[in-house]
């Protein structure tokens, strides 16, 4: 009862303080009339309170989000599906989904009546224009009297997570020298009639398939020889993005820090459905990257990245050599100067292929001198170590400047030795 007390409405409380109001007048003025309408008006909310607070309705409920992921921009279906598991019909039912501020606002809705063991499926639709990882939940029921006096709100536990990942652009195939690792190509060797084996024999082992026998070495050596597996070698890359809050221009999502991430997003996904095994760098050190569902494990990195306080890419450089093994380096990258640079290229020799996305911050703000210059100083270094530049301006796609991505850069020596 004192819970259903607290349930009252605005409307719930005027009633009551009026009945109250009315059997005091009555008492008062010797008015019986006045005080059977007190009676009414004061018992109506108290019964009404105590209706709703003896409801023991048990409500299932399940979530279903289509898609679990979706892009910037794009929307998903939110489909709620309430159960009633008891034998008694429900009463007047308001339900409302807690949805956080950036997918818009909270959805509410009615049901009637639910009868005994019925089944009711709600959908709604939520947006986003921000990247980010999202909690959908927990739902709450409002439970209210045919007329508006009473509502008790329960609530569910359960909750459902929405990822919404950068934009995703499909870029055009370009061929990258390099990516191969481990000592030679596996695609380009093979042998008539014996697919990806490698014509190298070896001697017969029990229990080996007599279908791999290689005749023209038994015959030769006098003993049973069988085709020896190929070492299959997986190509292998790294992303490197760079998060720096200082190198970055403009707020929201034409920023020039959401392009780069978008940017790293195409690349990532691309590079990842051509079959290279890739890691993801930022200026403060590696990300973790499942090996199953390299596409989706990249995006849902990138979803929640953030603005770094980091001032240079030190981190980030240690990180890549650190690592090793890459036969592609592509680095997006913000502002930078030329010994920032300078440490970056040096990553880069005979054997790797290096990329670097150079975002030209100056276009996202007018941009100064200074900015301009040392955006061309950069650009010079990394060109002089043999990467290849992809100029990307603000208000340009990646997908409309990837195939720069080709053009290979110069690789010179200095005199005092070393790459320049």
């Amino acid at each position: 009862m004192r819970a259903g007390l607290r349930a009252l409405t605005s409307r719930g409380r005027s009633f009551l303080a009026s009945g109250i109001a009315a059997l005091v007048m009555a008492v008062f003025l010797g008015e019986n009339d006045l005080f059977r309408i007190g009676v009414l008006v004061t018992a109506l909310p108290l019964l009404a309170a105590m209706v709703v607070a003896r409801t023991r309705y048990r409500l299932s409920c399940a979530r279903r989000l289509d898609p679990p992921r979706a892009e910037v921009g794009g929307e998903s279906t939110v489909t709620l599906r309430l159960e009633n598991v008891t034998r008694l019909p429900t009463g007047l039912l308001l339900i409302e989904d807690t949805v956080p501020y950036a997918l818009g606002v909270r959805p509410r809705f009615v049901l009637d009546r639910v009868e005994p063991r019925g089944v009711r499926e709600i959908d709604y639709r939520v947006r986003s224009d921000l990247r980010g990882r999202y909690t959908i939940g927990p739902l709450s029921i409002r439970i209210a009297d045919p007329f508006g006096l009473v509502e008790l709100t329960r609530s569910f536990t359960i909750s459902d997570t929405l990822v919404v990942t950068p934009h995703v652009a499909a870029l055009p195939h370009v061929r990258l020298s390099g990516e191969w690792t481990g000592g030679g190509d596996s695609r380009t060797r093979s042998v008539a009639a014996a697919g990806d084996d490698d014509v190298a024999p070896r001697e017969y082992r029990q229990g080996d398939d007599l279908r791999r026998v290689h005749w023209r070495s038994t015959a030769r050596r006098g003993e049973l020889m069988v085709r020896r597996e190929e070492q299959q070698w997986q190509s292998r890359g790294a992303l490197l993005l760079d998060t720096r809050r200082h190198a970055h221009r403009g707020e929201g999502p034409r920023s020039s820090f959401e392009v780069a991430v978008s940017a790293a997003a195409s690349i990532g996904v691309h590079l990842a459905r051509e079959g290279l095994g890739l890691r993801l760098v930022t200026d403060q050190g590696p990300e973790h990257l499942t090996d199953t569902g390299l596409s989706y494990s990249l995006l849902d990195t990138l979803a929640v990245v953030r603005h770094s306080p980091a001032r240079s890419l030190e981190m980030g450089v240690s990180a890549l050599r650190q690592g090793g093994g890459d036969g592609l380096i592509v680095a997006v990258l913000g502002a930078l100067d030329a010994e920032e640079a300078r440490e970056l290229a040096r990553l880069r020799h005979s054997g790797i292929t290096g990329v670097a996305v150079l975002l030209d911050v100056g276009t996202w703000d007018g941009g100064d001198a200074e900015t301009a210059e040392n955006h061309q100083a950069a650009q010079t270094v990394l060109a002089g170590y043999g990467w290849r530049i992809v100029r990307l301006p603000a208000g340009t796609s990646i997908a409309s400047v990837w195939q720069d991505a080709a053009n290979r850069g110069r690789y010179v020596v200095n005199p005092a030795g070393g790459a320049a």
